[in-house]
């Protein structure tokens, strides 16, 4: 059995590991542009060893990162235990939203649902068509948020049919399935396979900026989402790539509330802080994490 000593220096490794894992992402683009700069003007040995810095930075990022993906699923043993979560994606990279999945599995959690949005949740030109649909999906006896915000009212659309509240009965499964079959049906999400259930916590994987004209708006209609997951259940995690101002991440930090935040998550530290945070969110407090603007901690400190 693992002490709890062991435990807390374990995790302590992580978190500088971590940090080191940022401060090499940031420092392995730089002997790059050093190289280009003075690649006209001095000869092919300086060159060739500016290279060789930065392919050494680049392994040393990639063995940390495969260290932090190998020991997670003992630093997160438990701290799930029997706690049904809520999976959604919404624009992540398959790989992230399947590690973070596995490590959810891997504290003794059982994802509940797992729900693939499209995304035309986001697209502000169908934002119309996603605030009808919300109110004409809305489950029996539940209500949508006061609000006119496509975001918001899609994420009381999920929380709704996929949620379980502390203090009311859960979702009844059949309309769970009719929900996700209409936003199948009108394209804002994958096909559903199998019969859906109710969660306690929600975690909603992302990926990184958006473009277009109206990133900004898109990055905030993913994070109102996340934030009206949050308050429907016992809590909810938005998780992406980085935190920049058009991501859904930045967005989220932008407007600080309850929501726990945690940019990286297509990197080993990344997707350990998320499972954490999840698990954070389930006794009540709440983080901003990872190495991006806004970040208040690398992983936080269960």
């Amino acid at each position: 059995m693992i002490s709890r000593r062991y435990h807390r220096v374990a995790l302590v490794t992580v978190f500088v590991l971590a940090l080191v894992a940022g401060v090499v992402v940031g420092a392995v683009g730089l002997p790059q542009r050093i190289a280009s700069t003075v690649a006209a003007r001095t000869d092919t040995g300086e060159v060739a060893q500016l290279r060789a810095e930065r392919d050494t930075l680049a392994a040393q990022q990639r063995a940390t990162d495969d260290f932090t993906t190998r020991i997670a699923p003992g630093l997160v043993r438990d701290t799930l235990a029997g706690v049904p979560v809520t999976v959604v994606a919404l624009g992540a990279e398959p790989a992230d939203t399947r590690a973070v999945t596995d490590l959810v599995t891997a504290a003794g959690g059982t994802v509940a649902s797992h729900v693939a949005l499209s995304p035309a949740v986001t697209d502000p030109a169908r934002a119309d068509q996603l605030r009808d649909l919300s109110a004409r999906l809305l489950p029996s006896g539940a209500q949508l948020p006061t609000s006119s915000d496509a975001g918001t009212l899609a994420g009381g659309l999920l929380g709704a049919a996929l949620l379980a509240p502390a203090d009311a009965p859960a979702p009844d499964p059949q309309q769970a399935g009719a929900v996700l079959a209409g936003l199948a049906g009108a394209g804002f999400a994958d096909q559903p396979a199998g019969e859906p259930a109710a969660g306690r916590l929600a975690v909603v994987v992302t990926g990184g900026a958006y473009d277009g004209v109206d990133a900004a708006g898109s990055a905030a209609t993913a994070a109102a989402l996340a934030a009206e997951l949050d308050r429907r259940g016992a809590g909810a995690v938005l998780a992406g790539r980085d935190a920049s101002p058009a991501a859904p991440v930045g967005a989220a930090r932008a407007h600080p509330g309850p929501l726990s935040t945690v940019d990286g998550v297509g990197t080993g530290a990344g997707r350990l802080a998320t499972v954490l945070a999840l698990a954070e969110r389930h006794a009540g407090r709440t983080g901003q994490y990872g190495t991006g603007a806004g970040s208040t901690a690398p992983v936080p400190s269960v």
